[in-house]
């Protein structure tokens, strides 16, 4: 009994490094998202193409491989950061993280943008409304409504692919879970790391889908 609970606050601490890169990658890729959304949408051409092109790669390329490069490769780019290798890892894993998110995001946050039918840009423009006020108080609300479902899958997908992190030896909660395996030779630890991702993808399943009906005020 006693070395189960040992095994608990193992995996229960490896559960916390994995929430706060989750949390982390939100708080960066979000706004990111969103900004890189109305650069998608905007009639400037090169603002337009470099968000394009940042997309482009961001999406195009495996994870995996831009945690390596930011972990590895950046510290080459720029030696101030320190020898490769050196850049903390959970700071190399959330900047990965944030910036391959924020791809994804702006896609979905630009779809919900380009739904909005151009009337309504009209009758605000006619309210006497500023850009920034329409996208505030109309557009913007109805987005987020939009967005909500696409959003919610991405969001479950980041929790999951927060395991991705073990490839610059953070303690995450898979890594713990494997770590005890390989000592014990038992499977259990698997099955609780499961049971922790479980928890954490109900729970957050749970607040979005309460959020799309707060939202769902705003149907057409």
């Amino acid at each position: 009994m006693e070395s189960f609970l040992n095994m608990l606050g193992q995996i229960g601490a490896g559960s916390l490094v994995t929430i706060k890169l989750f949390m982390v990658t939100l708080l960066f890729a979000l706004p990111l998202g969103l900004a890189m959304a109305f650069c998608r949408v905007s009639s400037y051409r090169v603002v337009n193409g470099i968000a394009n092109t940042y997309i482009w790669v961001l999406r195009g390329t495996p994870l995996m491989l831009q945690i390596l490069f930011v972990y590895y490769g950046l510290p080459m780019i720029f030696p101030k950061l320190g020898e490769p290798g050196i850049l903390p890892g959970f700071t190399a894993a959330a900047l990965a993280f944030s910036l391959n998110y924020a791809a994804y995001f702006a896609e979905i946050f630009r779809g919900g943008i380009q739904s909005i039918s151009k009337g309504q840009y009209e009758g605000a423009k006619v309210l006497g409304l500023t850009y920034p006020q329409t996208m505030r108080r109309i557009i913007l609300p109805q987005v987020v409504k939009r967005v909500l479902p696409p959003l919610t899958n991405e969001v479950i997908t980041l929790v999951k692919d927060t395991a991705l992190v073990y490839v610059v030896a953070i303690n995450d909660l898979l890594r713990v879970a494997t770590n005890i395996v390989s000592r014990d030779f038992i499977i259990v630890p698997f099955l609780v790391a499961a049971v922790f991702y479980l928890v954490m993808t109900s729970v957050l399943t749970f607040l979005l889908q309460r959020l799309e009906k707060r939202y769902a005020v705003y149907d057409d």
